[in-house]
């Protein structure tokens, strides 16, 4: 585990609710200067404490207004790969995440689709031809709401 200070966590808070934020702005709401923001900024990212920065986009203002939420139980019978499996469902544009999971699913997929009956085309012609899927659950999201988690 690495060693966060105050002034790390709070740097991280800023971050997570705006990561587009120039180390100028975070300093000045954190009350410090812009040099001193922008070396503890390239410490946590050499730290490997940032991954990186990613683009979140509005998946319904871009026309894909259903998101499901696909538990996937790779068939026992042939045992396809774990690699084959995710390299495959990986390469469907629709498939936003992929997680291996632990429980009564070997994975958690995350699908967009524009409505239901895009959806059923997306499981039908893509997902269930996909080497070694078993048994599929799926789970329609109403709403949600995006909590930044733990800081240290």
């Amino acid at each position: 585990m690495i060693e966060l200070d105050t002034l790390d966590r709070l740097i991280l808070r800023e971050m997570v609710r705006d990561a587009t934020q120039s180390a100028s702005a975070i300093g000045r709401a954190l009350g410090l200067s812009q040099p001193a923001t922008w070396r503890r900024l390239q410490r946590l990212r050499d730290m490997g404490v940032i991954k990186g920065q990613r683009l979140e986009l509005d998946h319904e203002k871009l026309g894909f207004g259903v998101s499901v939420f696909l538990g996937v139980k790779l068939a026992t019978k042939g045992r396809v790969s774990l690699e084959d499996f995710e390299r495959a469902v990986s390469a469907i544009p629709e498939v936003q995440t992929v997680e291996h999971i632990l429980g009564l699913y070997d994975y958690r997929l995350r699908v967009v689709a524009r409505d239901i009956s895009d959806f059923e085309r997306v499981l039908r012609r893509r997902i269930m031809t996909l080497p070694g899927v078993g048994d599929v659950e799926a789970n329609v999201l109403l709403s949600e709401e995006r909590r930044p988690g733990p800081i240290g």
